[in-house]
């Protein structure tokens, strides 16, 4: 009796620091994920890596990670001929295979949502008007006209929508005033407008959802290449 406390004592300690030295290798390999990866086509102020799984150092060495989830913040987004700033993007990557020395990875599948604040969408419209949450799933856009002489303000509630998998639309859902000849005209050119979006090469936008804090772009992908 007195040898088996023993061994089960030495296997509590033996798992314990095996345990450790795993959580140890993940930590270091999250810490230089974090400093190699990129997601987006341009840039992020930074990104933190979690890789999920026990163990990890067997699938360190079977070269494939059964989940990783990744956010950036501050991420510069290709959008047409401009920019668009992203304030935070998490993704989930699931079935990740490291490709080559190390040197890259793909995963199977990924899914994931940015974040853009009202002010970046406004810098991204390429119109004169601003861009706010306007409550119920809706943007509220104002823009100021001239018609007959008169600088004329109008703030209307639009839908976001998605165009082929990578484009976001903005469109009144109507026009006050619409009575006078022109005006809808002249509103719409100031307040509709559509903003390619490019998140991250192999993934599509599939759905918009304005929020109080941001407009939430959702994306999904399958064999998803992520650069190193």
């Amino acid at each position: 009796m007195r040898a088996l406390r023993i061994l089960l004592i030495l296997a509590v300690v033996l798992g314990g620091a095996l345990v450790g030295i795993d959580r140890l290798a993940v930590s270091y390999a999250e810490s230089e994920a974090s400093s190699r990866v990129k997601l987006a086509a341009t840039k992020s102020d930074s990104i933190e890596v979690d890789i999920k799984g026990f163990p990890f150092l067997t699938q360190v060495a079977d070269k494939r990670f059964d989940e990783v989830d990744v956010k950036a913040t501050g991420v510069t987004a290709t959008a047409g001929d401009k920019d668009i700033r992203v304030g935070e993007l998490t993704v989930a990557l699931r079935d990740v295979a490291v490709t080559g020395d190390w040197a890259g990875a793909k995963a199977g599948s990924a899914s994931g949502t940015a974040l853009i604040s009202y002010a970046d969408l406004t810098a991204a419209s390429d119109r004169e008007a601003t861009v706010a949450y306007g409550g119920d799933g809706k943007v509220k856009v104002t823009g100021s006209v001239k018609i007959m002489g008169r600088s004329l303000t109008r703030s209307v509630l639009s839908t976001v929508t998605v165009v082929n998998g990578d484009t976001i639309k903005v469109r009144a859902d109507e026009v006050p005033g619409g009575g006078i000849p022109g005006l809808e005209d002249l509103v719409r050119a100031r307040t509709d407008f559509e903003r390619p979006i490019g998140l991250i090469a192999g993934m599509k936008v599939e759905k918009v959802e304005p929020r109080p804090d941001g407009l939430a772009v959702m994306v999904t992908g399958k064999d998803v290449v992520l650069a190193g």
